[in-house]
């Protein structure tokens, strides 16, 4: 899950993609590939955490299943999503040489929205967004998750936008992610009325 990036329905300009990215930037060019729901997914998340909570201990606040692999029937790209809370994202020598040593590359570093940091495993099976304690993103992605899991015509309904978005050709997976935007925010409203 790239998350929006920007203000809600803010999509990232190309400069903004190259500019937050660390490494190269793969080029996608073409549609985005869905794989249907994995009953293996929650134990890929488990070994993540397992693998993260050990590097860090105690410097780890919170480690979250975020994302559409994190919602049971929901088809996904077959990469995790994973929300860790650390005290402060913005002081990556808290963190990040242990995510490095334990097998993490930092990908994406962008300290003028939320001081968030993403890092991929070597092998691309999952993506580990890291925000600071107290952001108002982490309600966001957890009100979004819980809504999916719990509201099947929520769940329908994203589900449709993300087959009929991702058929389309993307520069960047992170468009496809952008186009996503209105109808995450509109879930995410539904997730607070009722919340």
């Amino acid at each position: 899950m790239t998350w929006p990036p920007r203000e809600p329905n803010e999509p990232m300009t190309d400069e903004q993609l190259i500019a937050a990215t660390v490494g190269e930037r793969p080029i996608h060019g073409g549609p985005v590939y869905l794989a249907e729901y994995d009953h293996t997914w929650p134990d890929v998340f488990a070994r993540h955490r397992e693998r993260i909570a050990a590097a860090l201990g105690e410097r780890a606040l919170q480690i979250e299943h975020v994302g559409s692999t994190s919602v049971p029937g929901l088809a996904a790209k077959p990469t995790i999503d994973i929300l860790m809370v650390v005290a402060s994202s913005a002081n990556e020598d808290t963190y990040l040489p242990a995510m490095e040593a334990a097998g993490y590359e930092l990908r994406i570093r962008e300290p003028e929205w939320h001081e968030h940091r993403m890092f991929a495993d070597r092998e691309r099976t999952a993506q580990v967004h890291v925000l600071s304690d107290g952001n108002a993103e982490i309600e966001r992605y957890l009100l979004f998750r819980d809504r999916l899991r719990t509201d099947q015509t929520d769940r329908e309904r994203y589900e449709r936008t993300k087959r009929e978005l991702a058929k389309k050709d993307w520069k960047y997976v992170q468009n496809y992610a952008d186009a996503k935007g209105s109808v995450v925010e509109e879930i995410i409203a539904r997730a607070r009325e009722v919340g």
